[in-house]
């Protein structure tokens, strides 16, 4: 077939899932993803988020909140120097932007996306030590449960963070909002 010359400025996709559908993208050092079993009839849809002492849950349940993010809108970045967060996604659509910021790490500086949704990835444990930015990337309110692995210290909040339109970070954000996001200026919601 001949095409016009659209053609030659076009860029080739790259391979983004085996055949098997498993993902070829690298991930982070320690970053945990899972897809619960969600069990659907005629009442609606239940999902699993807490079974078993596994890799996700293998510290002790200590605290847990749940969050939202509104449309449009961005949480982060945020770092914790101590304890790790293992979010659920309740309702809603994200995408949680990370990068290894610890030294030691064997894939220290490296940028992952992990997109959860209702019928996907819902959970993402984040170590201690990696920055993480929570994108709402649908149309409603997002609802997040964390459940870190360490209680919340309202008196010193082992939390540091950036600002999202922050030089040092390398991934900039408004790529995912191209039309809504002014990365000149914060627009944290």
């Amino acid at each position: 077939m001949e095409l016009d010359e659209s053609a030659k400025h076009a860029v080739r996709d790259k391979q983004t899932v085996t055949p098997a559908g498993e993902k070829v993208a690298s991930t982070i050092d320690g970053v945990v993803v899972l897809a619960p079993v969600v069990h659907v009839d005629h009442h609606g849809r239940l999902f699993e988020f807490f079974t078993e002492v596994n890799h996700f849950w293998a510290e002790p349940v200590v605290f847990g909140h749940i969050s939202s993010i509104r449309p449009n809108c961005v949480k982060g970045w945020g770092l914790h120097l101590n304890k790790s967060d293992r979010y659920t996604l309740v309702s809603g659509e994200v995408l949680v932007a990370l990068w290894d910021a610890r030294l030691d790490s064997p894939t220290h500086g490296l940028v992952q996306r992990v997109y959860l949704a209702p019928d996907s990835v819902r959970q993402v444990l984040i170590p201690a030590g990696v920055w993480h930015a929570i994108i709402n990337i649908g149309i409603d309110e997002a609802f997040i449960m964390n459940m870190p692995t360490q209680p919340y210290d309202h008196a010193s909040p082992d939390k540091v963070r950036l600002s999202v339109g922050s030089p040092v970070a390398p991934v900039d954000l408004a790529i995912f909002f191209p039309s809504q996001f002014d990365s000149s200026r914060d627009q944290e919601c």
